[in-house]
């Protein structure tokens, strides 16, 4: 992959990986309001926590936004609207993948839907999600590539 191509996939998985965080915090964390980042007894303990979480994917944001002008700037930037794409499809089932595994089952610090009937579906929901998400972004891509 040429060098600009690949400055503009790794800005579009910075960009997934930040959008989907804004999603989450967005549907789940606010307009929902399955769960907070920690759960827990102290309600400022919990928004505090969530506005780490927002504070974090919103720098994730301002990142991808800021590396793709300075790689323009460089004149190091590709054209390709499919490798973007994949990058933002890639970069968004990561962050699902990995906050899935890692806050919903290794630490438990949350679950997606805790006072479902059965919070386990949700979970296993959300990280199929994340793959399917990563495998149509490497789909994406894969078409620009092959062309």
């Amino acid at each position: 992959m040429k060098k600009g191509n690949k400055n503009l996939y790794i800005s579009g998985l910075i960009l997934g990986l930040g959008l989907l965080g804004a999603i989450d915090g967005i549907v789940f964390h606010q307009l929902l309001q399955w769960h907070h980042v920690v759960l827990s007894p102290n309600i400022k303990l919990e928004i505090f926590t969530d506005g780490i979480f927002t504070a974090l994917f919103s720098a994730l944001l301002i990142w991808g936004g800021v590396k793709i002008f300075q790689d323009a700037r460089k004149n190091e930037i590709g054209d390709s609207w499919k490798i973007f794409l994949g990058g933002i499809f890639v970069g968004g089932g990561t962050f699902n993948l990995v906050e899935g595994i890692i806050n919903h089952h290794i630490l438990k610090v949350h679950r997606v839907k805790p006072l479902a009937d059965n919070p386990l579906i949700y979970d296993l929901a959300f990280l199929a999600i994340g793959l399917l998400l990563v495998i149509i972004g490497l789909m994406i891509k894969r078409l620009e590539t092959n062309a």
